[in-house]
């Protein structure tokens, strides 16, 4: 990966997330499937200018779906759950 751009794709704001990013200092994003926790932390800190606690990763795999008589798969989807140190925030 040559571009921090490239590993770290959208956030993600649902409420959920939203509550986290409130309460707990934690954000999530939709990162690469490629990347790692430590990729994904070095974007992070380099994209924001924050310090990074932890980074969690979640990996969403492809499930069936059917619309009419054609089948096919969802995608393939990776989540970050990144945590920063006190006193660091994001604006989303």
């Amino acid at each position: 990966m040559n571009n921090y751009r490239d590993i770290i794709k959208a956030p993600i704001i649902t409420e959920k997330t939203t509550d986290l990013m409130q309460n707990k200092n934690t954000y999530t994003f939709s990162v690469d499937v490629n990347a790692n926790k430590t990729q994904i932390k070095q974007a992070i800190e380099a994209i924001f200018n924050v310090k990074v606690a932890s980074v969690n990763t979640v990996t969403v795999h492809p499930r069936k779906k059917r619309v009419g008589r054609y089948t096919g798969m969802t995608n393939k989807v990776k989540k970050a759950i990144v945590k920063l140190q006190e006193g660091s925030s994001i604006e989303l």
